[in-house]
């Protein structure tokens, strides 16, 4: 059977390329702080499922036109890339001390998945907008936290000089030094 290419390579070229932007652009915040998945890893993420959609509708497409009574469903396709990208999310969480770390990262691996399937079916708008989201979600969350985290520092630090002046002992008389 002869494989034609139903998407015009030009237009490939920017599901993919768009894939790949996101996917650097999703993980620039994972590798600022230093976590294993960082810019690569979310990159490769959202560019192999931007490809297994564009394989799947390409696969679609030829088997409805050679073979009509085919019932073929590219919908399989993307249900295994979710699949597998919950997996990688799954290592991501997944420490050998017991303690349950990486969900955030993980999350954030599964909506590159997600922003990579757009991609690939063309829906850049929906794509954009999953990103937008995702980034005000995971960088504006993170300077929130970062705020409130320096507010309760700084009134634990006035509530302890408080009780520290409440709890100091004045001098015995006849004593200077204090006790």
């Amino acid at each position: 059977m002869h494989f034609e290419v139903y998407v015009d390579p030009g237009e490939v070229t920017l599901r993919l390329g768009s894939a790949v932007i996101f996917g650097l652009l999703l993980g620039i915040d994972r590798e600022v702080r230093g976590y294993d998945a960082g810019m690569r890893t979310h990159m490769l993420v959202a560019l192999g499922a931007a490809v297994m959609t564009l394989i799947a509708f390409e696969l679609y497409d030829d088997l409805r036109k050679h073979r009509l009574d085919t019932a073929g469903d590219p919908l399989r396709v993307i249900e295994g890339v979710v699949t597998a990208v919950g997996f990688l999310g799954g290592g991501a969480i997944i420490r050998g001390n017991g303690e349950v770390q990486g969900l955030t990262t993980a999350a954030n691996i599964w909506l590159c998945g997600a922003v990579g399937l757009a991609c690939g079916a063309g829906h850049y708008l929906l794509a954009a907008i999953t990103f937008g989201f995702t980034v005000t979600i995971v960088t504006g969350m993170y300077l929130v936290k970062r705020w409130l985290a320096s507010q309760a520092a700084r009134l634990e630090s006035k509530s302890t000089s408080r009780a520290a002046a409440a709890v100091s002992v004045p001098p015995l008389p006849g004593n200077t030094e204090p006790r």
